[in-house]
């Protein structure tokens, strides 16, 4: 790339010059152009761990309240909050939320359901609102307390309780696995050896391990108090966890299969959320830089092989935009399993190394609704620190695969406003 190129050069393309990469649909209509100004989220920490005494609102609404301070907006100036949220117990926690981080009572919430793809889903909606015109400004993002998820039943035709432990995706039919066998399904398709996928996760717990260290998460996290303890980082990352250990796990969901608990992501509890309006509003606001949202597509594939719907999301996306997946600057993809990480990045030919320069959901943990949304927030934070000072202008992609077979990808650029 080209220091101090801009990619505001009035509609005209950027970065790797292919077509379709400027701004979204409407040339260099600003009014309708979405960028994303500001992102954050909770600690991500595991579920009956350190934040189990906070449900959803509890871990959302800190980060709503401090995404308006950091850029010094009246809550009554939001005209929605969307939220994904995947096994909550209803009564739309984003409305919730939003009152209880004081908005006032004119601002309304939605809460979308897309699974593990709900966070990444409600900042595509959001993103769309924007598009519509009118210069709105939104809240948008994910929420997970699995800690304190409701217990569900279906009720049978005697009136009595049957309690399930996840809900039905798909029709019977058509085959509806549990994830760690879909994860199995897909190792085998695509050819994902064993270690294969216990060298992704150890590098993922190590290149977490020393961003933490690094200071790296501390400017996107918002500390959240917790049994009147301070949690203000994660608790997932394993320093001590190495390739001798990794090669001692069984299988963990079919015997004799490659996928283990140690190259699997854990359960956790966390929120994030970005701040999301037009080009021209955000000016006016003076915000400094932001990620203009290019593009976001969902595709659907087979659901006994769902961890792929990234790959086939994320293809879409790229080739309606003209896009190489080689010309990607920053990829962040939900590492549910290493297995589906590294068939979704080969599908795409890119090196699965460039995935999660600062780690993913193996070491820091999978907050099912608020996981899009994270992934958003770091490549905010990974663009800022490290394309911002040399004034480039990179391509980034947010890819995530979603229970019932399907996949959500979002195409963004990060931008000096």
């Amino acid at each position: 790339m080209t220091p101090g190129h801009s990619p505001l050069d009035r509609g005209k393309p950027s970065g790797s010059g292919k077509p379709g990469v400027g701004l979204l649909h409407h040339g260099s209509d600003e009014s309708r152009q979405p960028v994303i100004i500001a992102a954050l989220r909770s600690p991500i920490c595991r579920a009956k761990g350190q934040l189990k005494h906070l449900r959803a609102p509890d871990l959302l609404a800190p980060v709503l309240g401090s995404l308006l301070r950091e850029i010094h907006a009246d809550p009554a100036d939001v005209d929605d909050v969307i939220i994904g949220n995947a096994v909550g117990g209803g009564g739309n926690v984003a409305r919730f939320a939003a009152l209880q981080a004081g908005f006032p009572v004119t601002v309304p919430g939605l809460t979308v359901d897309r699974q593990c793809g709900s966070g990444l889903d409600a900042i595509a909606l959001a993103s769309r609102l924007v598009t519509a015109g009118g210069n709105p400004l939104y809240l948008a993002g994910g929420v997970e307390s699995i800690s304190t998820a409701p217990a569900r039943a279906n009720r049978a035709d005697d009136g009595e309780l049957e309690f399930y432990s996840r809900a039905s995706f798909v029709p019977p039919q058509f085959g509806d696995p549990d994830m760690g066998v879909a994860a199995e399904n897909v190792a085998r398709e695509y050819g994902v050896t064993r270690e294969r996928q216990d060298e992704y996760a150890l590098r993922s717990h190590r290149r977490a391990v020393e961003a933490s260290r690094a200071g790296a998460f501390a400017d996107e996290i918002v500390p959240l108090k917790s049994n009147e303890k301070l949690v203000d980082s994660d608790d997932g990352p394993r320093a001590t966890l190495r390739a001798s250990l990794m090669s001692r796990f069984p299988a963990a969901f079919v015997p004799g299969g490659t996928v283990t608990a140690a190259n699997s992501c854990f359960d956790a509890d966390a929120a994030s959320a970005v701040v999301i309006t037009s080009l021209k509003r955000a000016r006016k606001m003076s915000a400094l830089d932001g990620l203009l949202v290019l593009g976001c597509d969902t595709a659907g594939v087979g659901p006994e092989l769902l961890g792929i719907g990234a790959g086939h999301a994320a293809e879409r996306l790229l080739n309606r935009h003209e896009v190489d997946a080689g010309d990607i600057d920053l990829i962040e993809f939900n590492e549910a399993f290493a297995s589906q990480t590294i068939a979704c990045m080969d599908y795409l030919r890119v090196d699965p190394e460039r995935a999660n320069l600062d780690g993913g959901a193996l070491a820091l943990g999978h907050g099912y609704g608020a996981s899009g949304a994270v992934l958003v927030t770091r490549l905010m934070a990974q663009a800022r620190s490290r394309y911002s000072a040399h004034g480039d202008s990179p391509l980034a992609l947010a890819m995530i695969s979603i229970a019932g077979g399907m996949g959500t990808a979002a195409l963004v650029r990060y931008t000096r406003l």
